[in-house]
């Protein structure tokens, strides 16, 4: 039998030989053996106390072999999508949904991890080993270890159906995605579009033989068409694409529909959380978050919305205006809107995301990002083009502290196609202790920016730069912890509604003199932001700040009552919750064909169900600790060694509450949030 490179032992996954016919049998044989130590484990611990050695770090052992595994094959199936792949990815989700069901229901494994608590050896455990322990006892319950058999039955037959269905949603989404695409032969059709853009345009026609211009709904193609094309009819038709994807509704109604899709998602959740004995899915959701419970978290969006929408619907009044009385349009419709604010944007402020472009080559911000990262935290970041990798795109590159590496991350920036769209953070490896030493942790850095186009280095938005900064927080969050237990190591054991707390605080270098001379370095003169471009970006921040605050606010709304107030939902319930959020906090038009929910993946395959508020909850705590840097100075490194201290290396080892708190010296306040935002009624 030839050998699977999934099934052998690797610092770093050997992207080289990995195949798609390789993981099934990988993943099939490593499930076999890892029931197989389950077993062994808690028997054991049935015959003798188990230790933090006998048990807890052997078992963790066995979950970290599977994740080595798995995890390349995971990300490979975002990053490098091909029918091959999905079909051995798709095989393996019943069996890991299977496993993870056993696993978590297992009554031998739960009284060794009870035996810990209540034994003898629980008091010569420390801070990070007990948080373990009490965070594995609390998960068997919600996994569902106390219910009758038959009830452990439909547990997993619900856990197996949703890794399928959630996989298979956000599969619709990609092919829905790609699916559609408009050739344009005519340059004056695209009149208004930045050179950038019509560059990115002729590059993907030519990557398919095609004449002319290639429009697609990957964001670098969409997002330049609805903010700069003058053809009104162009927008129009380009946006209704966008906005119809994996629906009923637009150019390929139908295709790709997740309606009934995401019908039975939620139906299950709910089963699933009254399985457990909580009366709704949000109720569940939140057991392992900051927020005590759905109305806290209604009352904390609410509260937001109060302050922000009158401020928001002035916003709009004023683009409104602006539209009618500059750009001859009498009622803005959806696909006007970006138009207008860009056109809004640089008549008030004289600044453009086009115009920031050429001070952004990406090469030069990655390394003023590194610069930064260096200057806060005391470690070095340098490249190791010698590690395997997955694309011609993707650079490989290690963190160090005095000289020794800690830590190591992919950069995966452009997109592409067969590539799922957005920017994320994704686990490799984890920081643990093994029986050969430390395991350092990696991270998966992923963005989907505008790539470069023949020999010019690709030209970063600030917008871009503002959001690898994002994900970069959430890498140093992972990279930069000093636990040694895989499950509370990086982020692992963080609250999610915390989680975002790093990334957001990482934007902040995006907007000050002292971050920006290190980022920009025009890509034909080399000079940094000009001071009077600075003044225009920095006035330019809150730009219709409140109209993006209610925008989230109707995402978080949306998800927390969807998971809150609805049983068995019809596709017609969930758009009649979404118009009643609509019409509560947001201010601009909406098409009816609109199917924003169809292809909202955060919530239906992405993890954030009942916890998408989490981003503004984070930002609340975000601010509040920027304003510590604002007050001792942005690059202070004692500022910086305390934030690394009590809440980067800290990882999931203590309550997410008591870390901030350790940081700030007090509890979070809302009010730099609100001011940092523009927030009038702050």
């Amino acid at each position: 039998m030839s050998r699977n490179p999934l099934l052998e032992t690797h610092d770093l996954p050997p992207f080289d030989d990995i195949r798609a016919d390789h993981v099934v049998p990988a993943v099939e044989q490593l499930l076999e053996e890892s029931r197989t130590a389950i077993d062994q484990l808690a028997n054991q611990a049935q015959q003798t106390p188990p230790t933090w050695e006998s048990f807890a770090a052997p078992l963790e052992a066995v979950n970290d072999r599977l994740s080595q595994a798995w995890s390349p094959v995971s990300h490979l199936n975002a990053t490098m999508n091909t029918p091959e792949l999905r079909d051995a990815y798709q095989a393996c989700l019943d069996k890991l949904s299977a496993y993870g069901t056993w696993v978590g229901q297992h009554e031998g494994l739960f009284h060794a991890w009870q035996a810990l608590k209540e034994g003898e050896v629980w008091e010569s455990l420390d801070e990070g080993q007990k948080r373990t322990v009490d965070n594995a006892l609390r998960d068997f319950r919600l996994a569902g270890v106390d219910l009758a058999s038959a009830e452990k039955q439909r547990y997993g037959e619900i856990q197996a159906r949703l890794s399928t269905l959630c996989n298979q949603y956000s599969n619709n989404v990609l092919d829905a995605t790609q699916a559609w695409h408009k050739d344009v032969s005519d340059t004056a059709e695209l009149d208004g579009l930045p050179q950038s853009a019509l560059d990115t345009l002729k590059a993907l026609a030519e990557a398919k033989g095609v004449e002319g211009y290639r429009i697609t709904l990957d964001f670098p193609s969409f997002f330049p068409v609805v903010s700069y094309a003058h053809q009104r009819e162009l927008r129009r038709e380009v946006y209704t694409a966008f906005v119809t994807r994996a629906s009923d509704q637009g150019p390929n109604a139908g295709s790709f529909d997740n309606a009934p899709i995401m019908e039975e998602i939620l139906a299950l959740r709910q089963e699933l959380a009254r399985l457990l004995g909580f009366a709704t899915y949000a109720d569940y959701s939140l057991v392992t978050k900051m927020a005590d419970s759905p109305a806290q978290v209604v009352d904390f969006l609410d509260d937001l919305a109060r302050r922000a929408h009158p401020q928001a619907q002035e916003e709009f009044a004023e683009l409104s205006a602006y539209a009618r009385d500059e750009l001859g349009i009498d009622s803005l419709e959806p696909w006007d809107i970006a138009y207008a604010s860009e056109k809004l944007r640089e008549a008030r402020h004289a600044i453009s995301q086009e115009q920031l472009r050429p001070y952004f080559p990406a090469p030069h911000v990655i390394e003023g990002l590194f610069k930064v990262t260096e200057r806060l935290f005391n470690v070095s970041v340098e490249a190791d083009d010698r590690v395997p990798h997955y694309h011609s795109d993707v650079r490989y590159f290690r963190i160090l502290e005095n000289g020794t590496p800690i830590a190591g991350f992919y950069l995966d920036l452009y997109a592409r196609e067969g590539k799922r769209g957005g920017a994320w953070m994704a686990d490799c490896r984890v920081r643990r202790d093994t029986e050969h030493g430390l395991q350092l942790p990696v991270a998966f850095l992923t963005c989907n920016f505008t790539p470069p186009v023949g020999e010019r280095p690709a030209l970063l938005t600030h917008d871009e730069v503002t959001t690898l900064f994002h994900e970069f927080g959430h890498g140093l969050h992972h990279m930069l912890t000093r636990q040694r237990i895989a499950d509370i190591s990086g982020i692992n054991g963080v609250a999610w509604d915390a989680v975002e707390l790093p990334s957001q605080f990482m934007e902040n270098y995006c907007w000050e003199r002292e971050g920006l001379d290190l980022l920009t370095h025009h890509v034909d003169t080399g000079e940094t932001l000009p001071e009077e471009l600075l003044t225009r970006l920095q006035a330019a921040k809150n730009f219709q700040s409140a109209m993006g605050m209610v925008r989230q606010l109707e995402f978080s709304l949306f998800d927390l009552r969807l998971h809150h107030e609805l049983e068995k939902p019809s596709a017609a319930d969930i758009q009649a919750l979404l118009d009643d959020v609509r019409s509560a906090v947001s201010v601009v038009p909406k098409i009816d064909a609109n199917r924003f929910q169809n292809s909202f993946a955060h919530i239906f395959a992405g993890g954030y169900a009942a916890g998408y508020y989490s981003y503004k909850w984070a930002e609340v705590l975000s601010a509040d600790a920027w304003s510590a840097f604002e007050e001792a100075g942005i690059f202070d490194q004692p500022t910086g060694v305390r934030f690394r201290q009590e809440i980067l290396e800290m990882g999931g080892a203590r309550d997410a509450a008591k870390l901030f708190e350790a940081f700030r010296g007090r509890e979070p306040s809302v009010e730099p949030l609100l001011r940092h935002s523009g927030i009038r009624a702050a």
